[in-house]
């Protein structure tokens, strides 16, 4: 399964891409960081975000987008921007008609690294190490982005076929 994760952001936007199956380590692809410029004006910003995530999505042609799920934070500016980018990466991956997923921070945490709790140093750690990489991605951006993709192929797959099973059940099927 290839999954493209994105780690939402108005200013730095990171992207990343893996290829895997549930429970055994995944292949980097590729990872990217769409950047912004914060003088821009806000629809101009979105524009060029929309453009670069549906470009990305089009060269990396993933099964899968995981989303971070925006949570509360004390800036309402920033939780603004976030939601809006997030809006953006979820639109993309929908157009491209692509299932899309969100997760919280701590889902993403706990599947990486075995806490919900960790901090951003040991996320790029075990990134570097579950990818098998010889230097951590850069920024922090990227291996957020990058531990998106890990969870969703981890744990994504296995709600996806859930979710159609259910699904066949609902409608009488139960193959």
């Amino acid at each position: 399964m290839r999954v493209l994760g994105v780690d939402p952001g108005l200013t730095r936007c990171g992207v990343g891409v893996v290829e895997g199956v549930p429970g055994r380590p995944c292949t980097l692809v590729a990872y990217h960081v769409v950047r912004t410029d914060p003088a821009d004006e806000l629809p101009t910003r979105l524009l060029h975000l929309d453009r670069a995530l549906t470009d990305l999505v089009a060269e990396h042609r993933p099964e899968a987008v995981a989303v971070e799920r925006v949570f509360s934070q004390h800036n309402v500016r920033t939780v603004m921007g976030t939601a809006q980018a997030s809006g953006i990466a979820v639109l993309a991956g929908a157009r491209a008609g692509l299932p899309v997923q969100t997760y919280t921070p701590s889902e993403v945490k706990a599947a990486v690294t075995g806490s919900g709790q960790a901090d951003k140093r040991q996320m790029t750690v075990m990134v570097t190490r579950l990818l098998r990489l010889a230097e951590p991605p850069k920024p922090a951006d990227a291996a957020d982005a990058l531990a998106l993709a890990i969870c969703h192929v981890w744990r994504g797959g296995t709600r996806s076929r859930l979710a159609a099973a259910t699904e066949r059940v609902r409608r009488g099927g139960a193959r």
